[in-house]
């Protein structure tokens, strides 16, 4: 079949060889890495942040995704372990003076450089393109070239001036190496904070039974009469209960004075009672015996 018309079939036409293997154009990974959104595919745009990972986001994007985490994002992957917006940085980046923006080749006239970038190290005037290595402070989110870190060595943020550590050093859309190493240092963060959510945690469940304990163990305050609490301990042991007389007597321990303390007060308000009722002449001592009345009748108020 075929060959009509004098064609000749050449052997590439006939023999099927092996598929060649498809190579990613480095251009255009370096420009999906540093100037698009690593969530939402759409072009990077301040205010621009990164995770603890390195990878690049708007911060738009993530409080987005934070709201709304069962909603289809066909990246969804690469934001797994941002749990909040605590997870991110906002970064503190330069902008290149010589960048023009999408409106330079507008006409098509010139030559377009698909690695100028919008932003470049403030020490040593890198662009941030992918060519080269750069790094943010978690401390501060200032970006630099690893060039300007190594180089100029200093334990103070060249652009803020705050001061830094080598642990607070994040690589930006590094290899995948370099990623599974950010990963481990990520786990062991969370995992020394939980370890110190779980202690102080502790503690205070153990300052609250404490301080349960002592009010259990405080013994209720002795009502005595007319109504006002008696606290128990040494003050209630020197407490003096007013007899007869008028004199105090001091009661000895909070168990022994409980009891004989009710008592005393009924008999003391009996006592009081009798005393104020003998101030009248109705009262039986002011009543006059057999031998004290006469034998006639007068009209004093004495005779009854």
């Amino acid at each position: 079949m075929g060959c009509d018309g004098g064609t000749i079939p050449k052997r590439h036409e006939l023999v099927k060889g092996p598929k060649k293997v498809e190579k990613v154009d480095k251009n255009a990974e370096l420009a999906a890495k540093w100037k698009y959104c690593a969530l939402s595919q759409e072009k990077l745009r301040r205010p621009i942040v990164a995770c603890e990972l390195g990878r690049l986001y708007n911060k738009d994007a993530i409080i987005e995704y934070l709201l709304d985490k069962s909603a289809e994002r066909p990246n969804a992957e690469a934001v797994t372990h941002i749990r909040g917006i605590k997870d991110i940085n906002e970064l503190n980046l330069t902008d290149n003076p010589e960048w023009e923006g999408e409106r330079r080749n507008a006409k098509g006239d010139r030559y377009e450089d698909i690695h100028s970038s919008m932003f470049i190290c403030p020490v040593v005037g890198l662009e941030m393109n992918g060519k080269h290595r750069f790094c943010y402070l978690q401390s501060c989110g200032c970006v630099f070239s690893d060039r300007a870190l190594k180089e100029v060595k200093t334990e103070i943020c060249h652009k803020c001036g705050d001061p830094f550590k080598d642990e607070d050093i994040v690589v930006l859309n590094g290899t995948k190496e370099e990623v599974q190493k950010l990963k481990e240092k990520m786990d062991e963060s969370r995992a020394k904070t939980k370890t110190k959510k779980s202690k102080k945690s502790k503690a205070v469940e153990t300052v609250s039974t404490l301080a349960e304990s002592q009010e259990d163990a405080q013994p209720p305050p002795v009502v005595v009469s007319g109504g006002k609490p008696q606290q128990n301990g040494d003050e209630s042991s020197q407490s003096a209960v007013a007899g007869p007389s008028g004199a105090s007597s001091s009661s000895k321990g909070s168990k022994s004075s409980t009891a004989p303390a009710t008592k005393r007060s009924f008999q003391d308000m009996k006592e009081k009672s009798e005393v104020f009722k003998s101030l009248f002449t109705t009262h039986s001592s002011a009543k006059r015996s057999k031998d004290q009345t006469s034998n006639w009748v007068t009209h004093t108020p004495y005779h009854f």
